[in-house]
């Protein structure tokens, strides 16, 4: 029997931030969630926060909204109210893909069935997960829509995370990778690229195989980098790094909503939507991880080739005209800034390569969270953001 999938009639978005708090002293990492999220359920009830993995998180849920910019504008509410209940607790809130030095072992997990199972299961590689995200819904009209919209969202992997990636540190080192998040996170068992199901049918039955193996106990527990959630009606993209502030939130949301929207009227008109081989996917997937912004992606079947960034430009004109339809042109534009401006690993690392302390980045995460935008580098310093060892793609083939 298949899954039901409670179709979304519009193409909605919703949005779910991780955000971590950090000790206004060291910058390590402070378990403090549950004193916040007390405080802002007390003097904030309308604002949606949830528990998350570790005590050291909180995650902020928006509501159904029919732009981004609607998402956004909640979004900055529930961000206040953390920011008033992590004030009056001592900790400062702050959010990136991982933290760049806290120690996991001293990081408590929250008391929450579903993290108990995956500690149980998982061990060491579960308790190691000291790295955050960003989800972005989208509403889908129907189920027979959701696995080829997925197929073609895979072609756009290295996008989305190249502009969002925002965890270059771990374990007090420099990884040299661009999104380390994306590294750990595919460990779990259940997480990584989804497999390449062809319909419906293929995913319930796949969902009911691993459920009475028992490997999941319900549809959530598979972790995939994009997914369906059918309680929602919607595609689930999990593949963004968490970001620093609200105007590169706002971006990042904008080019994950209106990917969906296109290739739904794409189907709507009869078209095949583009995918990629799963080896392709695969690739790209590590070459966003390593590389970020200047990764050199795989565009096509044929093994054809680009720089992201010169897709990304590419791929802002041919949306453009859907952002104006959905009062996004703003945030799907910011886009060109990040590229120009450099992505939240290269401040991180240049922050870093100046200073020498992993905490300085921290620091400035938080700064970014409080002014609700990226600090841009110094005009001509854009180098310093490159890992003085990184190789080019040309080099590592």
């Amino acid at each position: 029997m298949s899954l039901q999938f409670n179709r979304s009639p519009q193409p909605t978005v919703g949005i779910e931030w991780e955000i971590a708090l950090a000790d206004p002293t060291t910058y390590d990492l402070s378990p403090h969630a549950p004193e916040v999220i007390d405080y802002v359920t007390n003097h904030h009830p309308s604002v949606h926060i949830e528990r998350e993995f570790l005590q050291n998180t909180v995650e902020l849920v928006t509501g159904v909204h029919d732009t981004v910019p609607a998402a956004v504008t909640e979004l900055a509410t529930g961000l206040a109210a953390v920011q008033a209940g992590a004030k009056a607790h001592g900790v400062l809130p702050w959010s990136a893909g991982s933290h760049p030095f806290s120690d996991w072992r001293t990081q408590p997990v929250s008391l929450k069935q579903p993290y108990t199972e995956i500690i149980e299961r998982t061990q060491f590689w579960g308790r190691q997960m000291l790295i955050w995200g960003l989800h972005v819904h989208v509403g889908v009209s129907h189920e027979d829509k959701v696995w080829p919209i997925i197929g073609a969202l895979m072609t756009h992997y290295p996008h989305l995370l190249a502009i969002s990636a925002s965890s270059p540190g771990w374990n007090g080192s420099d990884t040299g990778y661009a999104s380390h998040r994306t590294m750990l996170y595919q460990q779990l068992p259940t997480a990584g690229i989804p497999y390449g199901f062809h319909n419906w049918d293929s995913w319930s039955d796949y969902v009911a195989q691993q459920a009475k193996s028992g490997v999941i106990s319900h549809t959530g527990a598979m972790h995939f980098d994009i997914r369906p959630a059918s309680k929602w009606g919607t595609i689930e993209i999990r593949v963004s790094d968490a970001p620093s502030n609200l105007k590169e939130l706002g971006a990042i949301a904008a080019l994950t909503h209106l990917l969906v929207i296109y290739y739904d009227r794409q189907l709507d008109e009869g078209a095949q939507l583009p995918s990629l081989q799963a080896w392709h996917n695969r690739e790209n997937k590590w070459r966003a991880c390593r590389y970020g912004m200047d990764a050199e992606i795989i565009i096509s079947r044929d093994t054809d080739e680009t720089l992201v960034t010169t897709d990304l430009l590419r791929w802002l004109t041919i949306l453009e005209p859907l952002a104006k339809e959905y009062d996004c042109v703003e945030e799907l534009r910011f886009i060109e800034q990040i590229i120009t401006g450099g992505a939240a690993y290269q401040r991180q690392r240049a922050r870093y390569e100046r200073s020498g302390t992993w905490a300085d980045t921290v620091a400035l995460t938080v700064e970014e969270m409080a002014n609700n935008q990226p600090l841009w580098l110094p005009a001509g310093s854009k180098e310093d953001a490159q890992n003085p060892t990184q190789v080019t793609n040309e080099e590592h083939r």
